[in-house]
């Protein structure tokens, strides 16, 4: 079957057509790392996840890159307040953002490059665009990049309006540092005391944030000759100036166009009201794996086709709790069990759903209709062992695509329980199996109720006593 993609420049659903036959070359955009990752970082990272596992699931050797850029004046400003270097600061917060992308099970790229680690491409990238006349330098040693050189800038965002007019007003003289508006840094000279510098051949400074992306671009991946990559992905706000400016500075300088394919996820909004109990309307992803498991956020984010807008609230997340319960019940009701190979039916109505511009809704959809499906022929059938193997391949598959169900389904019924509660309780549990072996099992009854009444259901096992929070 064929991958269809909403193109953000066409503004429509195209089939995908990669530069290579079967392979697939993506690049999305990263976090500046200068704090902690917010619901918008996983709502991008989730998108392009899901994209990377459809790809791989219809066949393609998928190459994914994800920057970091680890230089930016946010970042400067966080080193003088805090008395970090570079270092330090940086590499903290990538490790925490690739911690907590984890816990939402986002993959880790194949290729994470990351800015100050790109100096030698950037200034490549910077030499030549001066050479051909497309960038110029102040007076303070800043290089710009000359907008009016580009005839089809505009042309990836459609931001400019009117064509001719737009040119007109994009190419007026404007004195001071830039020529003309819409013109931008590409190379920003030392400032002085407490900016952050590299010593390069274009002077003692640091690179502007768009040509970064395009100078990673260029040095990780090799095209042929019309687009360096198939897609170029990330959050809607960044469709304009940062990837109209990508394309226009790529395009002067190499001749050909960065990305065959633009695709660009919705934003991410706080339901204030709603929030206010458990996040205190905090918008950091920290804050809500301190309260909610990562692959819980994860079902729920992925629930809202990601170029459609995401409210985050309390009451939707709940419900989408239930209906992830749904999927763990049937699990537990098919554990212990060997994983057999899963339903062909199933997987490619799930795999037509995602190559269909990722359509998650319909594929949760299918997923509700297997799980109510499973349990009705489980009802009939109890000691089906082919179908438990088929129903337990089916999750297999759930998980490898869409990224949740493959948790043990008794741990995943105790979220919620601190350490010192999880304890007490396997305490209680042992101490209940010792009365058992002694045959004393008025007092292993009595156990189960008080664990009962304090909301902790006991389940025998031969695999031994499992427990779950009601």
């Amino acid at each position: 079957m064929q991958m269809q993609i909403f193109d953000s420049v066409k503004k429509a659903k195209v089939p995908f057509e990669p530069i290579r036959p079967g392979e697939a070359s993506i690049y999305v955009c990263g976090p500046t790392v200068y704090d902690e990752a917010h619901l918008g970082h996983a709502r991008s990272a989730l998108s392009f996840d899901l994209l990377s596992r459809t790809l791989r699931s219809l066949g393609y050797k998928v190459t994914l890159a994800k920057n970091f850029t680890d230089i930016d004046d946010k970042i400067i400003k966080k080193i003088n307040e805090t008395g970090q270097s570079l270092q330090e600061l940086t590499d903290y917060y990538i490790q925490r953002y690739l911690e907590e992308m984890a816990a939402l099970g986002v993959r880790r790229a194949d290729i994470e490059p990351k800015a100050t680690e790109s100096l030698d491409a950037i200034q490549a990238m910077v030499e030549g665009l001066i050479e051909k006349g497309c960038a110029y330098r102040t007076e303070s040693g800043d290089v710009y990049f000359d907008t009016c050189k580009d005839e089809h800038y505009g042309e990836i965002s459609h931001m400019l309006g009117d064509e001719e007019e737009a040119r007109s007003r994009l190419c007026e003289i404007k004195t001071g540092e830039k020529r003309h508006p819409r013109d931008f840094a590409l190379w920003k000279a030392c400032s002085g005391e407490g900016d952050v510098c590299f010593d390069t051949e274009l002077g003692s400074g640091r690179p502007g944030w768009h040509i970064e992306c395009s100078a990673m671009i260029e040095k990780h991946f090799q095209g042929n000759g019309e687009y360096t990559i198939d897609i170029h992905g990330g959050g809607a706000d960044l469709l304009f100036p940062h990837h109209e400016n990508e394309a226009a500075q790529t395009r002067c300088a190499t001749g050909h166009e960065i990305a065959k394919y633009w695709m660009h996820n919705g934003f991410v909004q706080i339901d204030g009201e709603k929030m206010s109990k458990s996040l205190g309307n905090s918008f950091f992803l920290k804050d809500a794996l301190a309260i909610y498991p990562g692959e819980l956020l994860r079902f729920y984010l992925i629930g809202v086709h990601y170029r459609n807008d995401f409210n985050f609230n309390e009451v939707d997340l709940q419900a989408a709790k239930k209906r992830l319960d749904k999927l763990y019940r049937l699990k537990k009701r098919l554990t212990p069990g060997k994983v057999g190979e899963a339903e062909a039916g199933f997987v490619q109505a799930l795999k037509e759903a995602m190559a269909d511009d990722l359509n998650t809704s319909k594929a949760l959809a299918i997923v509700d209709e297997m799980v109510s499906a499973a349990n009705e022929a489980l009802d009939a059938n109890p000691r089906d062992k082919v179908l438990k193997r088929t129903l337990l391949g089916n999750i297999a598959f759930i998980d490898e695509l869409l990224g949740f169900g493959g948790s043990d389904p008794y741990a995943w019924f105790q979220h919620g329980v601190s350490e010192e509660e999880r304890q007490e309780i396997e305490a209680k549990i042992a101490e209940r199996d010792a009365a058992k072996k002694a045959k004393d099992f008025s007092k292993a009854d009595t156990i189960r109720d008080e664990l009962k009444e304090k909301g902790i259901a006991l389940m025998d096992t031969p695999e031994g006593t499992k427990w779950e929070k009601l």
